[in-house]
C-alpha cells in the first residue's frame, strides 16, 4: 500500500528579493510540514509551479492545471499536480510591481498556455497574482489530482460548508495498493467519490492516451526517429505552448520505450530559470514552453520535436541510426495500419461499409504492442547470451554482446550496437537478467510468441490481429475493472473564475491537519499490511536467437562439400599425409573465409585434441598454425562467432618439442591478431568460462558431464548461452540438438534462488564462498592466459607496443569500475622494482602488467571478490609474466635453430642491353588487386595471384617475378613490371601475407601504364630494406636531372648528371654546333628561369644583362628589343647556315616541303608568288623558345613584325601554319591563346590610330595585320552553289541540334550577338523533323578565317566587322581536368582491391565518373568540325590555352583525319615530330620526369590523343598502315623514358642538352637505340608487329569519325595484361623462349602435341594464337629455311601476295571472295572493318613468335655478346658491308650444345679476319662472329644426330677453335672442298 499523496503545498505569488520586474513563487503553507522519512520534501516545487516564471496579470485568467515530474537523487519520480488560479493582488503587492501595461499584456499571453476565453478585465488598474495548489505524489494518477485539487478550489469559490482542512487532512492519509488490479473508492469528506484502479502489473508504463496523441500531433516518421534518437541516447527537447502536452509528448516517449527504462535526465515541464540545463552533456528528454523556442535554436547537438507545429528538427551533426531493415520498414506499415485503417481500403472499388476505427485509449494501446513487438523482435533470444557470473548472495548477469550481434547478423548494425552500448539496455539486463523474479508481457512475448512473429512477417492482416490481441492485454492492464462505478466529484460553476472571489484562499489550520495525520498513522500501524505476495516464477529462455535476415552466405555459402575439403585436410595432416594436406590447403584457406568451416576447423582440432593428439611434429604444427591464422585474420575485436573463442583452449593445448625441455605452443604464432587485445573479448570469455563452473557447482554429480563431449569445447562456452550449452554454435555447425533434460546455468540460478530463503545461514555463508574462490581461480587461469596471447616470441622487440594499438589506448582511458589506482600502483612498483636491464623489455611486461591489472580489477569487481583477493591476484600478475617471459626466451631461443622452411628460388628476370639492377630481388607476395582475372576471377583460369617471388629495381623497371602460392595452379611463371618513369602512386599499406597470414609491411605501386604492384613484403625482409626499396626508387622515378633518367645514362660510361664532354675535331661536329646554336641564343635572349611552381615562358630582355645562376625571380620584360638581335636573313653567318642547314633536316621542314608550303631557297631569294615563306626567325629561338627553328608565315609578314605579333599570345607562340589542304588549299594554323591585352585591340572598332599610341594598342595593331595577311595570303576558295557541307554535317551527325550546340555546353549565351555557331551550323530554325534546315538561312559567304578560342578568352569580344575571320569560342577541358580524370580512369581500370559489387556494373561507373571518354569526345568533335571548316575551304587557327596541349591534340587530330600521308608508318611519326616535339609539347613537364616536376604529377596529354587515334582505327580499319599495337607501343614508351624522343619539353631543350642532332654524329653508339622511330624501324624490317594487314586506303579520303561518348570503346591498352611475360612492349624481352617444331623427337618417339592451354590475362593471345597472316608469314620463313634459302623479308612477300592478288582479281572480273584485302569491298569499309578486326583472323597484333630463332639463329644474349667484341675491335673500318665479302655462301651449321643444325649465309671477310653468317643474304643484321685468329685447324667432319640427311659425309668439316669445335656442313662435297681451302688460305695469309 502507499500514500496517494505525500505533500500538499499552496504556494503564492511573492517580490523578487532584488527588485527586478518579475516575482517569485514562495510557499505560504505546506502539509505535513514535517518530512516524511522515507520521501523527504523535493526542492524548487515554487519553479515549477510556474514554469514560465511568476508574473502578475492585468486580467483574471482561468484556472490551469498541468502534472510536472521531479527526479530525486535516487532516480524517484514525483509526480507534481499544480492547479493555478488568479487572484487580485493587495495594493501593497501592486505598489511593488507597477509595469507597463503592455509588457504585462505579452507575458499574460505567454503565461497562460492554452487557448482560453478571452478574460474579462477587472477594476481599472486592478492586477491579480497567480497562485498554485500541488500536490505531490509518488504515484501516477493524475485524473484523481486533478479531481482532489479541483474539488478544494471549488469549496473555495463556491463556499461550500466543507472544511477545507479536514479535505487536505484527507487527501494526505489516503491510502491505495500500487498494483494487482485491485480498485478502490475514496472520498475526501466533500459528498464526493472517486475510484482508484490500480495496473495488474507494475512493470507495464501507463500511458492513457499519451502515444497516440504523440502520433497525432508529429507522424509516424517523426515519432520513429524519436524513439531511435531516445534509445541511441541522443538528446531531445520537445517544445509546446502547453505544458500539459510537453508532459503527455514526455510519458508517451518513455511508453514506447518499455521494456527499457530510460535512466538520463527525464524534465517533461523545465522552468525557464533552468533553461541552462540543455546545454548539458548528457541524453536528455526535456519539454520547453514555446516561448523560449529561439534559446532552443542556438544548441547545435538536440534534436527539436515541436509539438504544435508537428515538425521534428534533426541537427546536421546529429546521425540518428534507424532500425535495422526489415524492421524499419515492417514497424513503418503497421504503424499506418493501425493510424489509418482507411489507407488499405482507399483504393478498392467497392469499399466495405465504413470501418469502426478505435477510441483513442484502444489506438494508444496498439501503438504501444507495436512497439511491444518490435522490441521481441530485436531482443529475441537475448537471454541466450546472458552469463551467470554469480547466483549468490546477489545474480550478477552479464550480457554476451559480441554473441548476440553476430548470431542476429547485425554486427555492422549502428543502431543495434548503440542500444546495447547504452545505459538503458545495462538496466534492462540487470532487471529482467534476474532469472527468478515475476514475469510479465514482454517476457511472456519474446519466449513464446517469436515463432508467430517469423510466420506473420508477411501477412499484414495477422500482424494486425496479433497487435490488437496484445492492445487487449495492455488496455486490460490499465483498466482492470471496465465497468467501474461513476466519479462523484463537485466543479465549479461556469466563468466562476469571473465572479470576485469573497476572499483570498485562506490560511488553513496547520494543527487540525496534522491531527488528520496522526490519527491516520496511528490507525495504519495496527492494521496488518495488506500487500498482495508477488508471483515469482523461473523466466522463459524462448527458443534460440536467428538471425534477423536470413542472408545466405554469399559467395562461400557453407556448403557440405567445403566443410568435407576442411576436415579432410585436417585427417590427413594428423595422419601425417603431408602432400595430401599440402594440396588440400588453398582450398581450405579459401574455404575458410566462411563462418561454418571456421567452426568446423575448431571443432575437429578439439576432437584431436582431446584425442591426446596435441603434441605434433614441425609441419604438422605448421599447417595447425596457418590453419589458425586464416580463421582468426577474419576475426573482428569483437569476435561476434566465437571462433577465437573456439581456438582459445586449442592454441594453448597444441605444441612441438623443440629441444628436451623446450615445447613451443601454437599460442606464440598466433599473437598477430586484434581479438587478443581487446577486453571486451576477454571478459566475455572469462564470463562465460565462470559460469561453466558455476553451473558445474550447483549439479548433481550425476547430472555433470563434462560438456566438451557435446560441443566442440568451448564454442558453445563462447557463444554464451544459457550456460555452456549454446544450442546456436551447435545447430549452425550441423550437429545434433542438445538433449533437452540438460539445464542451463539460468535454470540451474533459478532454482537456486527459489531455494535461496530457505538455507541456513552457515549453508548461505558456504555457497557464497564456493563462487567467490571458483571466480577466483578463473582470475587467475585468465590471467595466465592473457600472458601467453600478449607476450611475444620475442620480448626484446617493443614489437607490441607498435602492433597492439589497443593496448596503448586503453592505457589512457581505462574502462574499469574500480578506480584505477591499485592497478596501476602494482604496475609501476613493478616496473621499478624488477631490476631488468633491459629497458624495452620492462616495457612490453609492463604494459601487459597493466592491461592485465586492468582486466582482473574490472571482472572482479563485477563479479564481487573481496579486496584481499583482489590485491593478491594484482601480486601475483607480474610474477606469472615475468615466468613466462623467461619461459618464451628458451622457446625463441631454440626456435631460430630450426631449419628455415625452403622457399622457392629467386627468378631473375631478364634485362635489357644497359638495363642494370640497382636492388637485387626482394622477397615478396604479389597480392591480387582489384582486376578479377589474374586472381581466377569470373572470367574463370587458375589463381595466379597470390604469388610468392621477388621485386627488382632497375635503372629501367620495376619487375616483379615469382610463382603463384596455390600448389594447384603449376610451374607458372608470373612476371609484373612497369617502367620505373611511369609511376604514378607509391602508398604504404598494412597487409597480411597469403600463406601465413602474418601482418605485413607492404607498398602499392601504381604506373600509369595501367599496371599495379601490391605487395607485402616476405617477414625476413627488415624495414630497412623495405625503405632503401622506397628511396631508390623515388630517386630513380625524380632524377634532380632530366641527365639522370634511363635514356640518357643507359649504356654510356659517364656518370648521371654530368653531360658527356665532346672531343675536339677538325670540322664543326654537329656538337660543336648545337653549343653554337645555344649560346648565341643565350647571348641573345639570356637565360631561362623555371621557377618550382609554374612553367614559365622564356622573356625578352637586354641582350647583356648579366644573369646570376641563382637568380630565381621572373626576369623582367623589356618591350623593345635591340635591332641586332634580328639578323636579316641575307646576312647568315657561316656557323648560322650550318645551323640552318640542320633546321632544314627537321621533320617540320621535310613536311612543309611535302605540302608545298615554301621552301627554304625561295624565302631566302623572296620568291613572291608563294602565299607562305619558310622563316628562319626563330632559329636562334629567340622569339619563341617552345616553337621549332623554322616556321611558316605569310610571304607578305617581315620578320620584324613577328616579334611584336607575338607578344599577344601566350608564351610567344603566335599563329603559324602547320598545314595546308591539298584541294581546298585552306590552311591550318595553331598558337597560344591571346593574352588579354592583345584581344581588345584586336576586335576594336577600326578608327585611326593616335599619334601617341600605347605600345599595347601598337603590338595589337601588328595582330590583326598579321590575321589579314594570313587571310589575304589564302586563294578565294568560293563555291558558287555555297556547298553547304557544315548543314548537312551537322544534320547527319548531331541530329537537329546542330554541331555547335554541343560543342559550346552552355547554347546560345555565346555572348555573339549573331550567333556564329548557329550560322555557321545553319541551324537557324531548325525543322521540326531534323531535316537540314533550309538553305535561306545559311550565310552567302562563309568567313575565311574561323578562329577556334577557349570561351572564357573571347568573352565580350566584337567580331570583325569586314568578317574576313569570325570566332568560335568554345568550351575546353584543361590539363588539370585531364590529370584529375586520368587519376579516377586508372582507379577504374586498375582498381587496388576487389570492388564491393562484382560484375561489369561497378567498372562501367567508375569508368563514367572519370569522364575520360567525354574528353575524348570533345576531342573528336572539335577535330572533325576543323576538319569540315577546312574541307569547305576555310581556313582554321587553333589559339586554346598555352597552345602546347589541346591545341596540340586538336592540330595533329585534323591532319591525321585530313590528310591519308599522316595515316602511314612514316606519316604518324612525321607527325608526332612536327606537330608533337617540335611545337614544343611538354612531355617531361607533363610526365613529371624530374624532381622539379613531382609536384605538378602526370597529366597524359599525349596519351590521350593516341586514344582518340585508337577511337579512329577502330571505326576505319583499313585506312590505317600501323597497328593497334603501334599505338599502344607508344603509348608505353613515350612514359617509360626508355628512349630520348620523347624526353624534355621543346627542341631548344634539346638541343641545349645535346639530344636534337647527335643522331647525325659519327660516334654513334651501337648497341642501343637512342630513338623510338629508328627501334620501329628496326623491329618492323623483323617483325609485321606494326603493320596493319588490312591497310588498303582509298585516295585523299577524309575521315570524320562518330564522337559520341556511345561509339567510343575502353582501349584495351588500359585493361590487358600479360603475366606470363609482363607487358610485350619491350619487343627484347617479350620474346617467350621458342617452342619446339612438331617433328620427331631424338629418340624415335611420336612427335609430340603441339596443344596448350592459353590462360585470360597470363598467356599473350596474339603471340599464342597469330592471325592468319603472320602465322602464314612465319610458316613461309619456316619452310624456307628448311630447304636451306635464306629467309626473304615478310614485307617483300607481303607486297608480293597483295600484287598476285590484284591482278588475279582483275581480267576474268571474278573477285576471291575469301580474299582477306577487303578492298574489294570498299563500302561497308567502316564496319567490316571493325567485325574484321574483332575476328581471329583479322587480329593485327600479332607478335610472331622470335622469326629469327625460328630461321636458326642462336639465343640474342650471344648474338649480342659477339655483336658487341667485333664492334669494338674494328670500329675504325667504317666501309660498307658489301667490301670486304671475300667469300660467301650458304653452310649448315650445328647449335652449340643440344642445338639443331641450321642453315646460315657465311661471309669470309680477310680484311677483318672473320668469318661471319647472317640469317639469310640480304640480312644486314650480323647473327656471330668466328674470329680467325682463335682458330687452330680445319678437319674433316662426321654427321652428328639432326644433320641434314641427303648430303654426303664428305661435306662434313669441322672448324676447331680456341674455345670450342663449330661443326659444319656444305651443300655438296665440292663446296665443302672449296669452304676449306678459302678458310686455310686465309689462316696462312695471316
Amino acid at each position: 500500500m502507499a500514500r496517494l499523496a505525500d505533500y500538499f503545498v499552496l504556494v503564492a505569488f511573492g517580490p523578487h528579493p532584488r527588485g527586478s520586474g518579475d516575482g517569485q513563487g514562495q510557499i505560504l503553507q505546506r502539509f505535513p510540514e514535517k518530512d516524511w522519512e522515507d520521501n523527504p520534501f523535493p526542492q524548487g516545487i515554487e519553479l515549477f509551479c510556474q514554469p514560465s516564471g511568476w508574473r502578475l496579470c492585468p486580467e483574471r485568467s482561468p484556472p490551469t492545471f498541468f502534472v510536472a515530474v521531479l527526479t530525486d537523487i535516487n532516480s524517484e519520480r514525483h509526480y507534481c499536480a499544480c492547479l493555478t488560479f488568479w487572484e487580485p493582488v493587495e495594493p501593497t503587492q501592486e505598489g511593488l510591481c507597477a509595469r507597463d501595461a503592455t509588457e504585462q499584456d505579452e507575458e499574460a499571453a505567454e503565461g497562460s498556455p492554452g487557448a482560453l476565453p478571452s478574460p474579462a478585465p477587472g477594476p481599472p488598474g486592478q492586477l491579480f497574482a497567480p497562485k498554485t495548489l500541488v500536490l505531490v505524489s509518488r504515484l501516477d494518477h493524475v485524473e484523481v489530482f486533478r479531481n482532489s485539487l479541483g474539488l478544494i478550489y471549488t469549496i473555495h469559490v463556491e463556499g461550500l460548508n466543507v472544511g477545507l482542512e479536514s479535505v487536505v487532512g484527507n487527501l494526505l492519509t489516503c491510502v491505495i495498493p500500487l498494483a494487482g488490479g485491485s480498485q478502490r473508492t475514496i472520498s475526501l469528506g466533500a459528498g464526493d467519490r472517486q475510484v482508484i484502479q490500480t495496473p495488474l502489473t507494475d512493470s507495464l508504463p501507463i500511458s492513457r492516451c499519451s502515444v497516440a496523441l504523440l502520433f497525432r500531433q508529429l507522424g509516424i516518421t517523426n515519432v520513429l526517429s524519436l524513439f531511435c534518437a531516445a534509445l541511441t541516447e541522443h538528446k531531445v527537447l520537445f517544445l509546446s505552448r502547453s505544458y500539459q502536452r510537453l508532459s503527455d509528448a514526455c510519458r508517451g516517449l518513455l511508453a514506447l520505450l518499455f521494456p527499457l527504462r530510460y535512466s538520463f535526465t527525464y524534465v517533461p515541464i523545465l522552468p525557464a530559470q533552468l533553461l541552462e540545463v540543455l546545454s548539458t552533456p548528457t541524453p536528455f528528454i526535456i519539454g520547453v514552453n514555446a516561448a523560449f523556442q529561439a534559446e532552443a535554436q542556438e544548441l547545435l547537438d538536440v534534436i527539436v520535436a515541436d509539438l504544435d507545429g508537428g515538425t521534428v528538427t534533426v541537427p546536421e551533426c546529429v546521425h540518428i541510426p534507424p532500425l535495422p531493415e526489415p524492421l524499419q520498414s515492417q514497424t513503418h506499415s503497421i504503424l499506418s495500419m493501425v493510424l489509418d485503417p482507411e489507407l488499405e481500403l482507399a483504393d478498392l472499388a467497392f469499399p466495405p461499409p465504413t470501418t469502426s476505427i478505435s477510441s483513442l485509449k484502444m489506438q494508444d494501446k496498439e501503438l504501444r504492442a507495436v512497439f511491444l513487438r518490435l522490441f521481441a523482435q530485436l531482443l529475441q533470444g537475448y537471454r541466450w547470451c546472458l552469463h551467470m557470473v554469480r547466483i549468490h548472495p546477489e545474480p550478477v548477469i552479464r550480457f554476451h554482446k559480441a554473441a548476440f550481434l553476430g548470431q542476429r547478423g547485425l554486427v555492422e548494425d549502428d543502431f543495434l550496437m548503440k542500444v546495447l552500448e547504452g545505459m538503458a539496455f545495462a538496466g534492462f539486463v540487470s532487471e529482467r537478467g534476474v532469472p527468478y523474479r515475476p514475469t510479465d508481457l514482454f517476457d511472456e512475448l519474446v519466449a513464446h510468441e517469436v515463432a508467430r512473429m517469423r510466420a506473420d512477417e508477411n501477412h499484414p492482416q495477422r500482424v494486425l490481429r496479433h497487435v490488437k490481441e496484445l492492445a487487449e492485454q495492455l488496455y486490460k492492464n490499465e483498466n482492470p475493472y471496465p465497468a467501474v462505478a461513476m466519479h462523484k466529484v463537485q466543479r465549479p460553476g461556469e466563468a466562476s473564475h469571473l465572479r470576485r472571489a469573497p476572499r483570498p484562499f485562506p490560511r488553513l489550520d496547520e494543527a487540525m491537519v496534522q491531527w488528520i495525520v496522526d490519527q491516520a498513522a496511528a490507525k495504519m500501524q495496527g492494521a496488518p499490511p495488506a500487500v498482495k505476495a508477488e508471483k515469482r516464477t523461473t523466466v522463459p529462455s524462448g527458443p534460440p536467437m536467428t538471425a534477423i535476415v536470413e542472408r545466405s552466405g554469399g559467395l562461400h555459402g557453407n556448403s557440405a562439400r567445403r566443410l568435407e575439403v576442411v576436415r579432410n585436410c585436417i585427417s590427413y595432416v594428423f595422419e601425417g599425409k603431408m602432400l595430401e594436406a599440402k594440396k588440400l590447403l588453398p582450398a581450405v584457406l579459401r574455404a575458410l573465409k566462411g563462418r561454418a568451416a571456421r567452426r568446423c576447423l575448431a571443432q575437429e582440432l578439439h576432437l584431436h585434441a582431446q584425442q591426446n593428439r596435441a603434441v605434433l611434429d614441425h609441419q604438422q604444427f605448421d599447417f595447425v598454425v596457418r590453419m589458425m591464422n586464416c580463421c582468426l585474420q577474419d576475426c573482428t575485436s569483437l569476435d561476434e562467432h566465437g571462433i577465437a573463442a573456439a581456438l582459445l583452449p586449442l592454441v594453448t593445448a597444441f605444441c612441438r618439442k623443440l629441444s628436451p625441455g623446450v615445447t613451443q605452443f601454437a599460442y606464440s604464432c598466433v599473437q598477430e591478431h586484434v581479438v587478443w587485445s581487446t577486453p571486451q573479448f576477454w571478459e566475455a570469455m572469462f564470463y562465460g568460462d565462470v559460469q561453466t563452473h558455476i553451473r558445474a557447482l550447483y549439479l548433481e554429480p550425476a547430472e555433470d558431464r563434462e560438456p566438451f563431449l557435446v560441443c566442440g569445447g568451448s564454442l558453445g562456452r563462447g557463444m554464451g548461452g544459457p550456460g555452456s550449452r549454446s544450442p546456436v554454435a551447435l545447430r549452425q555447425a550441423g550437429e545434433a540438438p542438445v538433449q533437452e533434460d540438460e539445464r542451463s546455468a539460468l535454470d540451474v540460478a533459478s532454482e537456486q534462488r527459489r531455494l535461496w530463503p530457505t538455507l541456513s545461514r552457515e549453508k548461505q555463508q558456504e555457497l557464497v564462498q564456493k563462487e567467490e574462490s571458483t571466480v577466483f581461480s578463473q582470475a587467475i587461469h585468465y590471467a595466465n592466459r592473457m600472458s601467453y596471447l600478449l607476450l611475444p616470441l620475442d620480448s626484446s622487440k617493443s614489437r607490441l607496443l607498435r602492433e597492439r594499438a589497443g593496448l596503448g589506448e586503453l592505457e589512457s582511458a581505462s574502462n574499469s569500475l574500480v578506480t584505477n589506482s591499485m592497478a596501476g600502483s602494482v604496475a609501476e612498483s613493478y616496473d621499478t622494482e624488477s631490476g631488468f636491464e633491459d629497458a624495452e623489455t620492462c616495457d612490453v611486461a609492463g604494459t601487459v602488467v597493466r592491461f592485465i591489472n586492468r582486466f582482473v580489477d574490472k571482472v572482479c569487481t563485477e563479479s564481487g571478490v573481496t579486496s584481499d583477493h583482489l590485491k593478491g591476484l594484482h601480486v601475483m600478475v607480474p610474477d606469472i609474466v615475468q615466468m613466462h617471459i623467461e619461459t618464451l626466451e628458451a622457446v625463441h631461443r631454440e626456435s631460430k635453430r630450426l631449419p628455415p622452411i625452403q622457399k622457392p628460388k629467386l627468378l631473375r628476370p631478364r634485362l635489357l642491353p644497359g638495363e642494370e639492377c640497382v636492388l637485387d630481388g626482394l622477397r615478396v607476395y604479389l597480392l591480387p588487386d582489384g582486376r578479377e582475372e589474374g586472381a581466377g576471377g569470373s572470367g574463370g583460369g587458375p589463381a595466379l595471384l597470390p604469388a610468392e617471388g621477388a621485386i627488382f629495381l632497375t635503372t629501367y623497371r620495376v619487375i616483379f617475378t615469382g610463382m603463384p602460392t596455390d600448389p594447384l595452379v603449376g610451374e607458372q611463371v608470373v612476371v609484373r613490371s612497369f617502367p620505373v618513369a611511369a609511376l604514378t602512386k607509391e602508398k604504404r599499406i598494412s597487409v597480411q601475407t597469403p600463406v601465413d597470414q602474418l601482418l605485413q609491411d607492404g607498398l602499392q605501386l601504381r604506373s600509369c601504364t595501367f599496371q599495379l604492384l601490391k605487395m607485402a613484403f616476405d617477414e625476413e625482409v627488415g624495414s630497412d630494406s623495405a625503405e632503401l626499396f622506397r628511396k631508390q626508387l623515388h630517386k630513380l622515378r625524380y632524377p634532380p636531372d632530366i641527365r639522370g633518367t634511363f635514356a640518357l645514362t643507359m649504356g654510356s660510361a659517364h656518370t648521371p648528371g654530368r653531360p658527356p664532354r665532346a672531343t675536339k675535331d677538325k670540322g664543326p661536329s654537329f656538337r660543336t654546333l648545337s653549343r653554337n646554336l645555344v649560346k648565341n641564343a643565350k647571348k641573345t635572349i639570356g637565360r631561362q628561369y623555371v621557377t618550382r611552381k609554374k612553367y614559365n615562358p622564356p622573356s625578352w630582355e637586354h641582350r647583356g644583362q648579366p644573369s646570376p645562376e641563382d637568380q630565381e625571380d621572373e626576369i623582367s620584360v623589356s618591350e623593345e628589343l635591340e635591332p641586332s638581335t634580328l639578323t636579316p636573313s641575307s646576312a647568315l653567318k657561316p656557323s648560322d647556315r650550318m645551323t640552318m642547314s640542320s633546321l632544314v633536316e627537321r621533320a617540320c621542314c621535310r613536311d612543309y616541303q611535302r605540302l608545298g608550303l615554301g621552301t627554304l631557297s625561295s624565302s631566302l631569294s623572296r620568291a613572291k608568288s608563294e602565299p607562305f615563306r619558310i622563316s628562319p626567325v626563330n632559329r636562334m629561338y629567340a622569339i619563341c623558345r617552345s616553337y621549332p627553328g623554322l616556321l611558316i608565315v605569310p610571304q607578305s609578314v617581315q620578320d620584324n613584325a613577328l616579334q611584336r605579333v607575338s607578344r599577344c599570345y601566350r608564351q610567344n607562340r603566335f599563329p603559324v601554319v602547320c598545314w595546308r589542304s591539298g584541294r581546298s588549299k585552306a590552311v591550318l594554323l595553331r598558337s597560344g591563346g591571346l593574352h588579354g591585352k592583345g584581344v581588345v585591340g584586336l576586335f576594336k572598332a577600326q578608327n585611326a590610330p593616335s599619334p601617341g599610341q600605347s605600345q599595347a594598342d601598337s603590338s595589337s595593331l601588328e595582330q590583326e595585320k598579321y590575321l589579314q595577311a594570313v587571310v589575304s595570303s589564302m586563294p578565294r576558295y568560293t563555291d558558287a552553289s555555297g556547298r553547304n557541307t557544315l548543314s548537312g554535317f551537322s544534320s547527319a551527325h548531331m541530329g537537329s541540334h546542330g554541331k555547335w550546340g554541343s560543342v559550346r555546353a552552355s547554347g546560345r549565351s555565346g555572348g555573339l550577338s549573331t550567333d556564329v555557331g548557329s550560322r555557321l551550323a545553319g541551324v537557324g530554325p531548325a525543322q521540326a523533323n531534323g531535316a537540314p534546315p533550309d538553305p535561306g538561312f545559311l550565310r552567302p559567304q562563309r568567313a575565311a578565317l574561323y578562329i577556334i578560342g577557349d570561351k572564357a578568352q573571347l568573352k565580350g569580344v566584337r567580331p570583325d566587322p569586314l568578317q574576313q575571320w569570325e570566332l568560335v569560342p568554345i568550351e575546353v577541358f584543361e590539363a588539370r581536368q585531364v590529370k584529375a580524370s586520368f587519376k579516377k580512369l586508372l582507379k577504374a581500370c586498375v582498381p587496388g582491391c576487389p570492388a564491393t559489387e562484382p560484375g561489369p556494373a561497378s567498372f562501367l561507373r567508375s569508368l563514367e565518373d572519370s569522364e575520360w571518354l567525354i574528353q575524348i569526345h570533345k576531342l573528336l568533335q572539335v577535330s572533325v568540325l576543323v576538319v569540315e571548316l577546312l574541307d569547305s575551304g576555310s581556313s582554321v587557327l587553333v589559339s586554346l590555352e598555352d597552345g602546347w596541349d589541346i591545341t596540340t591534340q586538336v592540330v595533329s587530330l585534323v591532319q591525321l583525319l585530313s590528310d591519308p600521308f599522316y595515316r602511314t608508318l612514316e606519316g604518324f611519326r612525321l607527325l608526332v615530330e612536327k606537330e608533337w616535339l617540335s611545337f614544343g609539347h611538354r612531355f617531361s613537364h607533363r610526365g613529371a620526369h624530374t624532381l622539379a616536376g613531382q609536384s605538378s604529377g602526370f597529366t597524359p596529354v599525349f596519351l590521350q590523343f593516341l586514344d582518340c587515334v585508337h577511337q579512329i582505327h577502330l571505326q576505319f580499319p583499313m585506312e590505317f598502315e600501323f597497328s593497334p599495337f603501334y599505338l599502344k607501343f607508344l603509348g608505353y614508351h613515350h612514359v617509360s623514358r626508355r628512349f630520348r624522343t620523347f624526353l624534355l619539353d621543346s627542341d631548344y631543350e634539346r638541343i641545349e642538352l645535346g639530344l636534337l642532332y647527335e643522331e647525325k654524329g659519327e660516334r654513334r653508339v651501337p648497341q642501343a637505340c637512342r630513338s623510338v622511330w629508328e627501334y620501329v624501324e628496326r623491329l618492323s624490317k623483323r617483325t609485321p608487329v606494326f603493320y596493319n594487314y588490312m591497310y588498303a586506303p582509298e585516295d585523299a579520303e577524309v575521315l570524320r569519325p562518330y564522337s559520341n561518348v556511345s561509339n567510343l570503346k575502353v582501349w584495351d591498352f588500359y585493361t590487358e595484361e600479360t603475366l606470363a611475360e609482363g607487358p610485350p612492349y619491350d619487343w627484347e624481352l617479350a620474346q617467350g623462349p621458342p617452342e619446339p617444331p612438331e617433328e620427331e623427337r631424338p629418340d624415335g618417339g611420336a612427335p609430340q602435341s603441339r596443344r596448350r592451354v592459353v590462360w585470360p590475362c597470363y598467356d599473350s593471345r596474339p603471340r599464342a594464337q597469330p592471325d592468319a597472316i603472320s602465322q602464314l608469314l612465319e610458316e613461309m620463313q619456316r619452310l624456307e629455311t628448311e630447304l636451306g634459302r635464306p629467309p626473304e623479308r615478310w614485307k617483300d612477300a607481303w607486297d608480293r601476295v597483295k600484287a598476285a592478288q590484284r591482278l588475279e582479281g582483275r581480267p576474268d572480273g571474278r573477285g576471291t571472295p575469301s580474299s582477306l584485302l577487303a578492298s574489294s569491298v570498299p563500302h561497308h569499309r567502316r564496319s567490316l572493318g571493325v567485325y574484321l578486326q574483332e575476328g581471329p583472323v583479322g587480329s593485327t597484333l600479332s607478335l610472331s613468335l622470335d622469326s629469327d630463332q625460328s630461321s636458326g639463329s642462336t639465343a640474342s644474349s650471344s648474338r649480342q655478346a659477339a655483336r658487341r667484341s667485333t664492334s669494338t675491335l674494328y670500329s675504325q673500318f667504317q666501309t660498307a658491308e658489301s667490301e670486304n665479302r671475300s667469300y660467301e655462301g650458304t653452310l649448315y651449321k650445328k647449335g652449340a650444345f643440344m642445338k639443331p643444325w641450321k642453315a646460315r649465309w657465311f661471309v669470309l671477310d680477310k680484311t677483318k679476319h672473320q668469318l661471319r653468317y647472317y640469317d639469310h643474304r640480304v640480312d644486314t643484321e650480323c647473327k656471330g662472329v668466328i674470329e680467325l685468329a682463335e682458330v687452330e685447324a680445319v678437319a674433316p667432319g662426321a654427321p652428328t644426330m639432326g644433320a641434314p640427311k641427303a648430303v654426303d659425309e664428305k661435306a662434313f668439316f669441322d672448324v676447331k677453335t680456341t674455345r670450342r669445335v663449330y661443326n659444319f656442313c656444305a651443300q655438296d662435297v665440292p663446296s665443302a672442298q672449296q669452304w676449306v681451302d678459302q678458310i686455310q688460305s686465309c689462316l696462312s695469309d695471316a
